[in-house]
């Protein structure tokens, strides 16, 4: 008995490290920063006060993803309609259209980097289905409208990079900012439907801060970038809605541009 407080104070931890993936993975899969994070705390109740569900999974983070979907059979409401989108209606072709098990593939697979193997248990699905539905969602990603992004990045040589996939993804670069004044001279000059920001810009200027100074004269969904998702996502300040890891490839970006156009920003 006297190992049983160690195992629980043990697998709290580890449930606690994973939530701010599974609150990424939550909001991108309702649509709702709000709706997300609601389901998250009760997926975190259950899981601290019952760790046998998740400890019965050698990866704690396939446990506690699989206790989440577990926990919507019978309550529902996943899935629900998202709020109004602020973007117009040519750029309605959006990630929240999307069969609910296509979405869930791709956004497991993709943004959270499972393998189809795991997020098929994550989902109690067949592999061949699981298989089928992440074909599907990429077939489905290629009917995004292009859109104007504006990129803000002060590395230039990741500033290409990025500006190079959000191309080859069939969108339009409208420019690249370095700076906090770049990016809202940018933003004014061009009116962009998305804007993609990395968190950290050349010396004290900051992406989110950018972003800001944006919102006050335009409504724009944004994506922020960063290499340290965890850090951001962590429930005790202002946080972005979409957040992304780096390095991406172009389907994380794609899904991750679908995603954002169906609701507003920070």
């Amino acid at each position: 008995m006297s190992d049983v407080p160690a195992i629980t104070k043990n697998m709290s931890e580890a449930i606690t490290r994973t939530l701010p993936f599974l609150r990424r993975y939550a909001r991108a899969v309702t649509g709702s920063q709000q709706r997300g994070d609601e389901w998250v705390r009760l997926c975190a109740e259950v899981a601290v006060r019952q760790p046998d569900l998740v400890a019965k999974m050698d990866d704690t983070k396939l446990g506690v993803f699989a206790l989440f979907h577990r926990l919507q059979q019978p309550f529902g409401g996943l899935d629900e309609a998202t709020e109004a989108s602020t973007v117009s209606s040519r750029l309605k072709e959006s990630l929240t259209e999307m069969a609910p098990l296509q979405r869930r593939m791709l956004l497991l697979t993709v943004l959270e980097g499972f393998t189809v193997a795991d997020a098929a248990h994550i989902l109690d699905i067949d592999i061949d289905t699981a298989e089928r539905s992440l074909q599907e969602a990429r077939r489905e990603l290629q009917r995004v409208a292009s859109v104007r992004i504006l990129v803000i990045e002060d590395e230039a040589v990741i500033a290409l990079d990025v500006a190079d996939i959000v191309r080859n993804a069939g969108h339009e670069v409208v420019g690249i900012a370095a700076t906090e004044k770049a990016a809202v001279d940018l933003a004014r000059k061009h009116s962009p439907h998305l804007v993609l920001a990395d968190i950290q810009l050349r010396g004290a200027d900051s992406g989110i801060s950018a972003v800001r100074e944006i919102m006050r004269s335009m409504s724009v969904p944004v994506i922020f970038v960063t290499g340290y998702p965890e850090r951001l996502l962590t429930g005790t300040q202002v946080e972005p809605a979409f957040v992304i890891s780096k390095p991406f490839d172009p389907d994380l970006l794609r899904a991750a541009i679908a995603q954002a156009l169906d609701t507003v920003s920070i």
